[in-house]
């Protein structure tokens, strides 16, 4: 596949003031916009875990980290399936 990617550089009085480097700090960036999009429900897991550049048990743990559920299955989906079980 052919993907375009978008460069963005940062001022380096902001590198100092993060204590980070270009690259950390692209990497955080990067999980980050995908965790919002996937919160936001604008990227499946799968693409979002693509995107943040983490495999995909690396970015549900980030989504563990952040208080972000997996599913989005609600209680009232989770009793439907249990009475059509029965």
């Amino acid at each position: 596949m052919n993907y375009q990617t978008i460069s963005v550089d940062f001022p380096y009085d902001i590198l100092l003031a993060l204590n980070e480097s270009e690259n950390d700090l692209k990497k955080r960036i990067k999980i980050m916009l995908a965790i919002q999009l996937y919160k936001i429900q604008k990227l499946t897991i799968g693409k979002a875990a693509q995107l943040s550049g983490l495999s995909r048990l690396e970015f549900e743990t980030e989504l563990s980290k952040n208080k972000i559920s997996i599913s989005s299955l609600t209680e009232k989906d989770v009793l439907k399936d249990i009475e059509k079980l029965k």
